[in-house]
Protein backbone atom coordinates (compact mmCIF):
# COMPACT_ATOMS: atom_id res chain seq x y z
CA UNK A 1 0.00 0.00 0.00
CA UNK A 2 1.22 3.36 -1.01
CA UNK A 3 1.10 5.76 1.88
CA UNK A 4 0.89 9.40 0.98
CA UNK A 5 1.19 12.25 3.34
CA UNK A 6 -0.20 15.65 2.68
CA UNK A 7 1.21 18.60 4.56
CA UNK A 8 -0.40 21.97 4.75
CA UNK A 9 1.77 24.90 5.62
CA UNK A 10 0.69 28.40 6.23
CA UNK A 11 3.00 30.81 4.56
CA UNK A 12 3.23 34.08 6.45
CA UNK A 13 2.23 37.09 4.39
CA UNK A 14 5.15 38.87 2.86
CA UNK A 15 6.44 41.62 5.07
CA UNK A 16 5.66 44.90 3.41
CA UNK A 17 8.59 47.22 3.75
CA UNK A 18 8.17 50.94 3.25
CA UNK A 19 9.82 52.53 0.24
CA UNK A 20 11.21 56.06 -0.04
CA UNK A 21 8.22 57.03 -2.19
CA UNK A 22 5.94 56.17 0.76
CA UNK A 23 7.26 59.24 2.60
CA UNK A 24 4.70 61.92 1.74
CA UNK A 25 4.80 65.67 2.20
CA UNK A 26 1.97 65.37 4.74
CA UNK A 27 4.10 63.00 6.84
CA UNK A 28 7.18 65.22 6.55
CA UNK A 29 5.15 68.32 7.45
CA UNK A 30 3.52 66.77 10.51
CA UNK A 31 6.85 65.49 11.85
CA UNK A 32 8.85 68.68 11.28
CA UNK A 33 6.36 71.54 11.77
CA UNK A 34 7.91 72.95 14.94
CA UNK A 35 11.47 72.02 14.06
CA UNK A 36 11.97 73.32 10.56
CA UNK A 37 9.52 76.17 10.14
CA UNK A 38 10.24 78.74 12.82
CA UNK A 39 7.67 81.40 13.60
CA UNK A 40 9.70 84.59 13.31
CA UNK A 41 9.14 87.47 15.71
CA UNK A 42 8.78 91.14 14.85
CA UNK A 43 11.56 93.46 16.01
CA UNK A 44 10.36 97.05 16.52
CA UNK A 45 12.24 100.36 16.65
CA UNK A 46 11.73 102.23 18.85
CA UNK A 47 11.48 99.17 21.08
CA UNK A 48 8.33 98.64 23.14
CA UNK A 49 6.70 102.00 22.44
CA UNK A 50 6.30 104.53 19.67
CA UNK A 51 4.48 107.77 18.90
CA UNK A 52 1.47 108.57 16.77
CA UNK A 53 2.61 109.73 13.28
CA UNK A 54 6.19 108.49 13.82
CA UNK A 55 7.76 106.03 11.36
CA UNK A 56 7.92 102.82 13.40
CA UNK A 57 10.53 100.48 11.91
CA UNK A 58 9.87 96.72 11.82
CA UNK A 59 12.11 93.85 10.79
CA UNK A 60 13.02 90.29 11.68
CA UNK A 61 16.57 89.07 12.10
CA UNK A 62 16.30 85.30 11.73
CA UNK A 63 15.28 84.80 8.13
CA UNK A 64 17.77 82.27 6.83
CA UNK A 65 17.21 78.91 5.16
CA UNK A 66 16.37 76.21 7.73
CA UNK A 67 17.56 72.65 7.15
CA UNK A 68 17.01 69.58 9.29
CA UNK A 69 17.29 65.81 8.92
CA UNK A 70 14.72 63.44 10.39
CA UNK A 71 14.09 59.71 10.06
CA UNK A 72 10.68 58.74 8.68
CA UNK A 73 9.62 55.15 7.92
CA UNK A 74 13.25 54.20 8.48
CA UNK A 75 14.65 56.60 5.87
CA UNK A 76 16.72 59.75 6.38
CA UNK A 77 14.78 62.77 5.16
CA UNK A 78 16.43 66.15 4.63
CA UNK A 79 13.93 69.02 4.81
CA UNK A 80 14.72 72.56 3.70
CA UNK A 81 12.56 75.65 4.20
CA UNK A 82 13.37 79.01 2.63
CA UNK A 83 11.54 82.22 3.61
CA UNK A 84 10.23 83.85 0.44
CA UNK A 85 7.85 86.51 1.73
CA UNK A 86 6.83 88.22 4.94
CA UNK A 87 3.35 89.47 5.85
CA UNK A 88 3.34 92.15 8.56
CA UNK A 89 0.19 92.81 10.60
CA UNK A 90 0.46 96.02 12.61
CA UNK A 91 -2.42 95.39 15.01
CA UNK A 92 -4.28 98.65 14.39
CA UNK A 93 -6.79 97.50 11.78
CA UNK A 94 -4.75 98.72 8.82
CA UNK A 95 -4.20 96.29 5.92
CA UNK A 96 -1.34 93.81 6.32
CA UNK A 97 1.76 94.47 4.22
CA UNK A 98 3.62 91.70 2.36
CA UNK A 99 7.30 92.16 1.48
CA UNK A 100 9.97 90.01 -0.14
CA UNK A 101 12.61 91.06 2.40
CA UNK A 102 12.85 90.74 6.20
CA UNK A 103 13.52 94.46 6.68
CA UNK A 104 16.46 96.09 8.46
CA UNK A 105 17.02 97.97 11.72
CA UNK A 106 17.47 101.74 12.02
CA UNK A 107 18.55 103.81 10.12
CA UNK A 108 16.80 101.84 7.37
CA UNK A 109 13.11 102.56 6.96
CA UNK A 110 12.65 99.74 4.46
CA UNK A 111 9.58 98.50 6.34
CA UNK A 112 7.85 101.04 8.57
CA UNK A 113 4.38 101.96 9.71
CA UNK A 114 2.74 105.12 11.10
CA UNK A 115 0.11 104.65 13.77
CA UNK A 116 -2.76 107.13 13.64
CA UNK A 117 -4.04 106.80 17.21
CA UNK A 118 -2.69 105.89 20.61
CA UNK A 119 -3.23 102.61 22.43
CA UNK A 120 -1.80 99.13 22.80
CA UNK A 121 -1.30 96.98 19.70
CA UNK A 122 0.14 93.55 18.92
CA UNK A 123 2.24 93.09 15.80
CA UNK A 124 2.58 89.71 14.09
CA UNK A 125 4.67 88.38 11.25
CA UNK A 126 3.59 85.54 8.98
CA UNK A 127 6.56 84.08 7.14
CA UNK A 128 5.77 82.23 3.92
CA UNK A 129 8.21 79.39 3.30
CA UNK A 130 9.03 77.50 0.12
CA UNK A 131 9.82 73.91 1.09
CA UNK A 132 11.43 70.84 -0.37
CA UNK A 133 12.53 67.46 0.95
CA UNK A 134 14.85 64.62 -0.07
CA UNK A 135 14.18 61.03 1.04
CA UNK A 136 17.24 58.73 1.23
CA UNK A 137 19.12 60.76 -1.39
CA UNK A 138 16.53 60.03 -4.09
CA UNK A 139 16.31 63.66 -5.23
CA UNK A 140 14.57 66.82 -4.08
CA UNK A 141 10.79 66.95 -4.08
CA UNK A 142 9.42 70.49 -4.22
CA UNK A 143 6.22 71.46 -2.48
CA UNK A 144 3.55 73.37 -4.41
CA UNK A 145 2.69 76.73 -2.88
CA UNK A 146 4.05 78.03 0.38
CA UNK A 147 3.85 77.10 4.03
CA UNK A 148 2.68 80.14 6.09
CA UNK A 149 3.86 80.23 9.72
CA UNK A 150 2.82 83.05 12.07
CA UNK A 151 5.27 83.96 14.81
CA UNK A 152 4.58 85.18 18.33
CA UNK A 153 2.85 88.54 18.85
CA UNK A 154 4.99 91.55 19.74
CA UNK A 155 3.26 94.08 22.03
CA UNK A 156 3.70 97.80 21.34
CA UNK A 157 2.42 100.90 23.15
CA UNK A 158 1.50 103.79 20.85
CA UNK A 159 1.59 107.13 22.65
CA UNK A 160 0.75 110.64 21.62
CA UNK A 161 3.11 113.55 22.14
CA UNK A 162 1.60 116.99 22.66
CA UNK A 163 3.82 119.94 21.74
CA UNK A 164 3.92 122.79 24.23
CA UNK A 165 5.31 126.26 23.50
CA UNK A 166 7.39 127.76 26.26
CA UNK A 167 8.80 131.21 26.78
CA UNK A 168 12.56 130.92 26.14
CA UNK A 169 13.16 133.98 28.37
CA UNK A 170 11.93 132.30 31.50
Amino acid sequence: MDERRVEFRTIPPEVVRPRPRDVSWELVRSETKNVIFPGLSVKVQPKGRTLVNLDTIVYTDDSKVSTTTVTLLGFPVVVEATPISYTWSFGDGSPAVTTSTPGKPYPSKEISHKYMKRGGVSLTLTTNYAARFNVADTGWQYIDGTVPITGPATPLQVREAVPVLVDPGR
